[in-house]
């Protein structure tokens, strides 16, 4: 298995798709090293050679990806907060920063709903069935 920046390739994967695996490599970012390396994208990892793989671990260390990629996105957001921008209040609320609505979705940056001032249906079913118990 191949180790680049700390990140474990498989084998059995195309070259392509392998570096896409790297966090700040997409697929054109991906075409692009290829291209530079002189390697056909088709080939599997385990097919490059010593020299290939040398080449493609110095086009990738050009690129700012990994952790250094991670450091940055975390400061820009951290510098946003500091200085109360509304981005900076949207990241540290946990909501959606570029405007989305917020009232029917955002279930990703919002997480799992919490009804607030009423019973949900699980939770009237429960009060019923209790009070059937019961009787």
């Amino acid at each position: 298995m191949a180790r680049i920046l700390g990140v474990v390739l498989p084998d059995d994967k195309r070259v392509e798709y392998a570096l896409t695996l790297i966090f700040g490599i997409g697929w054109a970012r991906s075409k692009e090293i290829l291209k530079k390396s002189n390697i056909d994208s088709s080939v599997r990892m385990k097919d490059l050679s010593e020299e290939q793989l040398k080449t493609l671990i110095s086009n990738v260390e050009t690129f700012k990806v990994e952790g250094d990629l991670r450091e940055e996105i975390n400061e820009n957001i951290k510098r946003l907060r500091e200085i109360g921008s509304y981005r900076g209040m949207r990241h540290a609320m946990g909501l959606p920063t570029r405007g989305q609505r917020t009232k029917s979705n955002a279930r990703t940056r919002k997480g799992k709903k919490k009804t607030v001032g009423a019973l949900t249906k699980e939770a009237w079913a429960k009060l019923e069935q209790l009070q059937k118990n019961a009787k």
